[in-house]
């Protein structure tokens, strides 16, 4: 296993980072299968563990604090916060109040006094984000966290917070968590530069693309929506959709590639992430112990020039073949109201 630097933090994390969401009631419900899954990828390097509050209500944080109970000085610990984790007002976002109280929940959940890496999940625009660095900069003071980051945030509003950070006195954001595919390569464009240039981590989510990288969904294949993520999102799946279409002829080149490496379509995948300089870690997400293990074997592909050419043929840089799933919309392009004058100072057509 290869170990990195985790951005300017000292702290030297594993190439592969183990993602927790599948691990609960979304995933794999059985706490024994994911403690013993936990240990496998510990026992094969990993040393970097993902989760979030959010994930099963709280259910993944739980099992990861299982698993830990005897290995938690060996484990860089990260953990998010944001999503709502409840019925009513005040019990989601990114304000001090729920970060505060929040944080206090995943500690006790992971069964622990420290959280390596607490990450805000996605933006809130609801909140300023002084607001927000000045509560998560409290915490590392009171060393409940040692340090923190972002998730899904846009390369302007990742610059900006560095901005807050410099002038306020604040701590900064030291990593962010960006989707980043073979399908999905949208980041390259601005938020992994800025990364770079600010000197934070990154650690990549979806590498498989929301399943499209597995090779289960081929083009001409009929695809099963009676289990797995069609049954989540039908619309994301059906091949006469444009996007979707769009997706499986990328497949179909990228399968073509994997041969003539003598790997698999997933090894090519989870093997793609770590070319780009600005990945730190890339985050894997199995919900069984076979996922884990052959998500592992990617671990020895290496992509030479020639190899990345193709790929870039295929899906050129800073492209995305589909907009990534669970990314942030920022509220100009969902509220109308943002982007269109009132109606009574329209100019009247003529």
């Amino acid at each position: 296993m290869r170990y990195r630097a985790l951005g300017g933090t000292g702290i030297e994390v594993s190439a592969y980072c183990l993602g927790t969401m599948m691990f609960g009631s979304v995933g794999n419900p059985d706490h024994d299968d994911c403690v013993r899954i936990i240990h496998a990828a510990l026992d094969e390097g990993i040393n970097f563990v993902d989760t979030a509050d959010m994930y099963s209500a709280g259910e993944s944080e739980t099992i990861v604090g299982k698993a830990l109970k005897d290995r938690r000085d060996d484990v860089v610990l990260a953990t998010k916060v944001h999503f709502p984790m409840g019925e009513g007002p005040n019990r989601g976002g990114n304000s001090r109040r729920w970060i505060i109280r929040e944080v206090e929940d995943s500690l006790r959940r992971l069964g622990t006094d420290w959280i390596d890496l607490y990450q805000v999940h996605r933006p809130d625009h609801t909140t300023d984000i002084e607001e927000t660095l000045s509560a998560l900069t409290d915490l590392v003071r009171q060393g409940k966290i040692r340090a923190f980051g972002c998730s899904t945030f846009p390369a302007d509003e990742i610059v900006e917070a560095y901005h807050v950070a410099e002038r306020r006195g604040l701590h900064r954001f030291r990593t962010e968590q960006p989707p980043y595919s073979l399908l999905a390569r949208g980041v390259e464009k601005h938020v992994l530069p800025v990364a770079q240039r600010l000197g934070m981590g990154v650690l990549t989510w979806s590498p498989l693309a929301s399943g499209f990288l597995t090779g289960r969904y081929r083009k001409g294949q009929a695809i099963d929506m009676s289990s797995g993520r069609p049954t989540l999102h039908p619309g994301r799946f059906d091949p006469s959709a444009p996007l979707t279409a769009a997706k499986l002829e990328a497949v179909e080149q990228l399968v073509t590639v994997a041969g003539e490496l003598g790997c698999s379509l997933p090894e090519l995948a989870i093997a793609f992430p770590l070319v780009h300089p600005a990945v730190t870690s890339v985050i894997i997400g199995p919900r069984t112990m076979d996922q884990l293990r052959n998500t592992l074997k990617g671990s020895a592909v290496v992509l030479d020039d020639a190899a990345l050419d193709r790929i870039d043929a295929i899906v050129p840089p800073g492209a995305d073949v589909y907009p990534p799933d669970g990314v942030w919309t920022p509220p100009a392009l969902t509220t109308p109201a943002l982007r269109r004058r009132p109606s009574d100072s329209r100019p009247a057509a003529g």
